[in-house]
């Protein structure tokens, strides 16, 4: 009997080891150091209004808490996670929350929310947390610098986001303890700025989590890119009324993990359906031939295209599944 081709054998061989790190003991995540001490932000207010003097209050608040989880961090001997806050407490930089515990939860706004008349959220996937941020940071930094004036664009780091090796990568428990919050922060900006366009802006396993709050968010559009899925079998199983978009890069290792989901006896792995293939009925939008982390990095094709969604400016004359922004 012939062999099968080397892309089944590869897909079979890529199934059984996310198979075995489901059900095996996540090594990678029980050897990461325990969490660098930080003490409990500081009670706010609720914005009642999105204008400068309000957001300015809120900034300056929100950099003491920064200010005072770098100190336990010094005093923890923890250096780089301490030159991490020091960087993040600089005068330039605008946080709506932080909260130093557990890895870190932050929103940072890039540009001026006040004035903003299109807003883009962004959702991290796995790896990123305080020590890692930066990555965060450029992604947001080059977004903003590509859509120009009138945008604000948010880096939402609102949950535990799992190891990049690990169990909890490959299955949706993470990404279910994480929707609620992202609807609540959602709701907060529709409430704020309720004539502000806004686009949900989802990387990786960021993808799972904004389909798990999707049917609850008003937003215009939804964009999944570097997924490895969702977690659902088609766009119209999110149920939402945003336009949901998906780009994969051609030189994205997220193309090679199976799109298979498998309910085993204690949990669930796997999150299904492809987000760019025509059967998922997402609109699609080139991706140019990066890799896993170069979705926004400066002046590269999935920038330009990421930018014209959030900016409403992308070609819909196409239907799902076709369309090439």
């Amino acid at each position: 009997m012939p062999s099968p081709p080397r892309s089944i054998r590869l897909r079979r061989g890529l199934l059984a080891v996310l198979v075995a790190a489901s059900v095996a003991v996540p090594v990678s995540g029980a050897a990461r150091p325990a969490a660098v001490p930080a003490p409990a932000p500081s009670a706010q207010v609720p914005l009642r209004t999105a204008d400068p003097e309000a957001l300015a209050g809120r900034y300056t608040a929100t950099r003491d808490d920064i200010v005072a989880a770098e100190r336990a961090a010094a005093g923890h001997g923890d250096r780089v996670r301490a030159a991490a806050l020091r960087e993040m407490a600089g005068p330039a930089r605008d946080f709506l929350t932080f909260d130093g515990r557990d890895g870190g939860r932050s929103a940072e706004v890039y540009g001026d929310l006040a004035r903003a008349e299109r807003i883009a959220v962004l959702v991290p996937g796995a790896g990123i947390d305080l020590d890692h941020y930066w990555r965060l940071r450029d992604g947001s930094r080059a977004l903003l610098h590509e859509l120009g004036g009138r945008t604000a664009v948010i880096a939402w780091l609102g949950y535990r986001t799992p190891s990049t090796v690990s169990r909890d990568a490959l299955t949706p428990a993470r990404a279910t303890e994480a929707a609620p919050g992202l609807t609540a922060f959602v709701d907060e900006l529709r409430r704020l700025k309720p004539a502000a366009r806004t686009t949900l802006l989802c990387h990786s396993y960021g993808s799972v989590v904004c389909a798990r709050a999707a049917h609850g968010l008003r937003v215009a559009d939804i964009v999944l890119y570097g997924s490895p899925g969702t977690g659902y079998p088609d766009a119209a199983a999110l149920r939402t009324g945003a336009t949901v978009w998906a780009g994969r890069a051609r030189d994205d290792w997220i193309a090679d993990v199976p799109h298979v989901r498998l309910r085993l006896p204690f949990l669930e792995v796997g999150f299904g359906t492809d987000p760019v293939s025509p059967g998922f009925g997402a609109r699609t939008f080139a991706a140019g031939d990066g890799g896993h982390s170069d979705y926004l990095r400066d002046g590269s094709e999935p920038l330009r295209n990421i930018a014209r969604i959030v900016a409403g400016t992308a070609a819909s004359a196409q239907p799902p599944g076709g369309h090439r922004a």
